[in-house]
C-alpha cells in the first residue's frame, strides 16, 4: 500500500485489509470525528475494509481549519481516499456525513468517472429538502439548537473553554449543510440506503423514502429507534442491519 495513503491525515482507525473486497469509507456527523467508527470493522463481514474518514478541524486534525462548502471538501477528499478506490467501495454518511457523501459521489462521477457500489445516508433527509440554517445564528441560539438536537455531550455544552475550540468547527460543519444546493446532475444508478430514527425530526420515514429521486436503482428505508443520533443509541441495530447488506453487496461485487 503507498506510503502516503498509510499517513494520510483523511484516514484514521483504518485497518488495511489485503483480503477485503469492498471498502467502505464512513462520514462524520457535524463537529463528529472518525473515532465515531473506530470499532466499526469488528461488527461487519471480514470481506469490507472500514476506511473512516477523519475531517479537518476534529480530533487528530483540530487545529486545521474545517471546511464551509460542501463541493470544495468533497473535491479535497475525492483526491485524498482517490489510491484507495481500486476496488469496489462505497460511502456511510450521518447527518453531515451524508451530505458529503452525496456529494462526494457526484464528485468521483463527474472528475474521475468513478462511483460507489451503494450509498448508505443516515439521518438526513435528501438535499433537494434543505434544513433552516443555523449555522450563522447567535451563539446561544446555536447552542440551543445543538442542545436540542442531543449530539453534543452535556458536559461539552457546560464548558464554556471547550465550546469555543468547538463552535467555528461546528458552524463550519453547519454551513456545508446549510449552503448545499446540489446541482442540475442525473440520478445515480446503484443503490441508496436510508437509516433514520423512529423519533428523529429532523429526517422522517417520509423524508428518508425521498432519497428514491436520486437513484434510477433501487432506495430502501430503515428505521430505528431513537432521534437524530441512533446512531449512537442504537448502534448494535445499526451495525447488525448494516452488516446484512453490506454481505449481500460483497458477493456482488
Amino acid at each position: 500500500m503507498n506510503s502516503a495513503i498509510e499517513s494520510s491525515p483523511w484516514l484514521a482507525f483504518r485497518r488495511a485489509n489485503p483480503q477485503a473486497r469492498l471498502r467502505l469509507f464512513c462520514f462524520p456527523f457535524a463537529g463528529g470525528g472518525a473515532s465515531g467508527y473506530r470499532i466499526w470493522s469488528n461488527e461487519l463481514p471480514a470481506g469490507v475494509e472500514v476506511c473512516p474518514v477523519q475531517l479537518p478541524g476534529r480530533e487528530s486534525r483540530l487545529r486545521e481549519a474545517a471546511f464551509t462548502h460542501a463541493a470544495h471538501l468533497a473535491e479535497a477528499v475525492a483526491a485524498a481516499i482517490l489510491p484507495l478506490l481500486d476496488k469496489p467501495f462505497c460511502f456511510f454518511g450521518h447527518s453531515m456525513g451524508a451530505v458529503v457523501s452525496f456529494e462526494l459521489a457526484r464528485e468521483l462521477r463527474r472528475r474521475y468517472g468513478l462511483q460507489p457500489s451503494q450509498l448508505f445516508v443516515s439521518g438526513r433527509r435528501p438535499p433537494h429538502l434543505p434544513d433552516p440554517p443555523i449555522y450563522n445564528l447567535p451563539h446561544d441560539e446555536f447552542l440551543a439548537e445543538l442542545q436540542r438536537l442531543d449530539g453534543t455531550p452535556k458536559e461539552a455544552l457546560a464548558s464554556t473553554e471547550l465550546m469555543e475550540m468547538m463552535i467555528p468547527t461546528l458552524r463550519a460543519d453547519c454551513q456545508v449543510c446549510d449552503t448545499y444546493v446540489p446541482a442540475e446532475e442525473p440520478p445515480f444508478s446503484f443503490p441508496i440506503s436510508a437509516y433514520g430514527g423512529l423519533s428523529d425530526t429532523e429526517a422522517s420515514r417520509d423524508d428518508l423514502q425521498q432519497w428514491q429521486q436520486h437513484t434510477t436503482g433501487p432506495s430502501l428505508v430503515r428505521m430505528f429507534p431513537g432521534g437524530h443520533f441512533f446512531l449512537q443509541s442504537a448502534q448494535p441495530m445499526v451495525l447488525q442491519t448494516l452488516a446484512r447488506e453490506l454481505h449481500l453487496l460483497v458477493q456482488r461485487v
